[in-house]
Order: structure tokens, then sequence, then C-alpha cells
């Protein structure tokens, strides 16, 4: 038997996911990486993308906006500005508040109201890309 990955997921409102697990493919900002267990140490920031979790067989994939990566002897943690399983993402729902929010950015009244719009874009656009791979 193969030696296994411990892995956390973590978001600012909840512990996602805690285990072992085979591999994980994590979106950097330099590109995407895979973490095995034994992988050297390193930190990475993270972009806004779906992870994909290879545990026995199974492969589950999450969205992750944001945040940190890091290797270490003991696993992967993933600090995750938010995280949503895209299993229970409803793509019309997405191209709805990715509309709503286009509207907003274009009627944006300041710099705050056109950041927070533009992050509101960025993120449904993600959103909708990682529902797609």
């Amino acid at each position: 038997m193969a030696d296994k990955l411990h892995f956390d997921l973590v978001s600012p409102e909840k512990r996602v996911f805690e285990g072992d697990v085979d591999q994980v493919v994590v979106p950097g900002v330099e590109g995407e990486f895979g973490v095995l267990a034994g992988h050297a140490p390193f930190m990475s920031t993270v972009r806004s993308g779906a992870i994909t979790i290879h545990a026995g067989g199974e492969v589950t994939r999450t969205f992750i906006r944001g945040g940190f990566a890091e290797v270490t002897s003991e696993g992967l943690t993933i600090l995750a500005e938010e995280a949503i399983d895209l299993a229970d993402v409803d793509a019309a729902e997405v191209n709805k508040q990715l509309t709503e929010a286009r509207e907003d950015l274009g009627q944006a009244r300041d710099e705050d109201e056109t950041r927070e719009a533009q992050g509101r874009v960025e993120k449904f656009e993600a959103l909708l890309q990682a529902i797609a791979h």
C-alpha cells in the first residue's frame, strides 16, 4: 500500500476537508502542481480555481478562491479565502450572479464599489471555468 498524504483544506468558515489522500492537484499562481506523500516542503500562493483530490479511486473537485498552500513533512494544508464543493454548484445560478456582478461593475460609483464588483466578476468567471473542466 502506497503512502498517503495528510491533507487539510480550511476556509474562514470551517475546516472543509481533513484526511489522508493519494494526491491533491492545486491551482498555484505559477501553474498547477500535484502533491503526493513525501513531497518536498514548500509554500505557494494559490489562485482561484479547482483543487482535485484523489483518494482511494475517487476524485473530488473543490473550487477555492485565493489563499496559500503549505507542504510540510506532515502533509499539505491549504488556507483558502473561500471553498465551494463543485458538486453543489448550479451553473445557471453562477451565470446569473456573474451577470449581476458585471452590471454592478458598470454602475460602480467609486473605487471601493469597483473593486468589490470586479472581485465578484473574477470569482464567478473562475467558478464557471472550474465547472467546465
